[in-house]
Parts: C-alpha cells; structure tokens; sequence
C-alpha cells in the first residue's frame, strides 16, 4: 500500500486512475480546486482535498504533501491563457517539486506529453507554445532534481477503450486511450526501474508493464 498525492485530481485521465490505485489499495489524495468535484473524486476511490495550487507557497505545499509516498502532477490550466499556463503547469508544478523535496517525498511522477523538451519547435505564434515552454521549464527542473523522478510522455489522447498496450519506442507521436495513461501511471509507481526516465508512448501492442520495462 502507497500513500500517493494526486495534482489535478478531477482531470479526465486523473478520474480514471483513481480507481485504479484505490482498487490496489492504495491510498490517495487527489487536490483539487473547485469543491463541487468532491464527490466525483470520492466515488472514484481518493480522498478529495480542495487547495489551489496556483495560489500555495512552498511551505503549504510541502505541509499537503507531508506523509505521502509519491507525488502525481496530472494538474493544468487547460490552454487558453498564457499567463495561467505559466501560473500553473510551470510555476506551480515546480513549486510542488520544491515542496516535496522539502518534505522528504522523493517519487515524483510528471504527466507531461510526447513532444515535450527545450527544443520542442513550436512556433511562438501558435497558441500551444506558452504550454510547450511551461512544460519544457517544469520537466528540465525535475530531472535536475533530487527527487526520485519519472516523467511521461503520452501522446494525443483519446476517449477510445484502454487496451492494456502501448508503445513505448515510438519516434513520432501518435494517440493513446486516456485509460491507457491511467494504467501506465500506476505502473510506473510500482517499478522503480522508471525512476530517472522519461518514457513516451502511444497506443501499441506490448502490455504496459513490459513496455516500461524496455
């Protein structure tokens, strides 16, 4: 049984790896910002705790992520504004990354996506690039952590039915089921052999835990 503090825990993919890790035995915490999505992560299987990460300092991140096993960032402002994009999935994300390391919670999971680097190409004309730059930004101060990280790169995601498979030595982004990500999510927390790795994937034919083994 793990302790695990899920960011972003009314997201789509968040919703469903919930009771995924609950099922298991688990316990989670999944913050979320709006009070009105308590129950739904209730029934999902987490314990809901309403905190706005964009608005938490250090300390009181740290002090949420106290006794915890691992850190899940699944949170994101959802496009649109840049400087919430900036707020929330680079200032925020790398003040939790701050906060666990000053807890003492060394597993940290990033959800981020497949084409996510420094040099992600994007065209600072194009509405995504605040978020390619915000991801870029928080993934680069992880892996420069402390802590013991893994950082995910799924592709564009669907609402089809998860299948259990993926492909994870894709060079190019494809599409993957949201389910599918859940499922990975909750078997890289399982494996500390994905520790200080960032796997990218899309849908495949390998059965996940064998294909974050390679």
């Amino acid at each position: 049984m793990a302790r695990i503090i899920l960011f972003g825990g009314h997201g789509r993919v968040a919703l469903l790896l919930e009771p995924i890790l609950s099922g298991r035995g688990d316990e989670v915490t999944a913050v979320i910002r709006n009070p009105d999505h308590a129950a739904a992560v209730a029934a999902a299987g987490a314990t809901p705790r309403v905190a706005d990460v964009e608005a938490l300092g250090i300390d009181a991140l740290a002090e949420l992520i106290a006794g915890h096993d691992a850190v899940v960032w699944s949170a994101g402002a959802g496009g649109g504004d840049p400087a919430r994009t900036r707020a929330v999935d680079r200032d925020a994300a790398i003040r939790t990354m701050d906060a666990a390391e000053r807890a003492g919670v060394r597993r940290y999971v990033m959800v981020s996506y497949f084409g996510a680097a420094e040099d992600h190409g994007v065209d600072p004309g194009n509405p995504f690039f605040a978020y390619a730059e915000a991801k870029a930004a928080a993934d680069a101060r992880l892996r420069a952590s402390g802590l013991d990280w893994t950082v995910l790169g799924p592709s564009g995601l669907t609402f089809d039915p998860a299948g259990g498979r993926i492909d994870a030595g894709a060079e190019e982004a494809g599409s993957v089921a949201r389910g599918d990500v859940a499922a990975v999510i909750a078997a890289v927390l399982e494996d500390d052999g994905t520790v200080g790795r960032t796997i990218r994937f899309n849908g495949g034919d390998t059965p996940i835990a064998a294909a974050i083994r390679q």
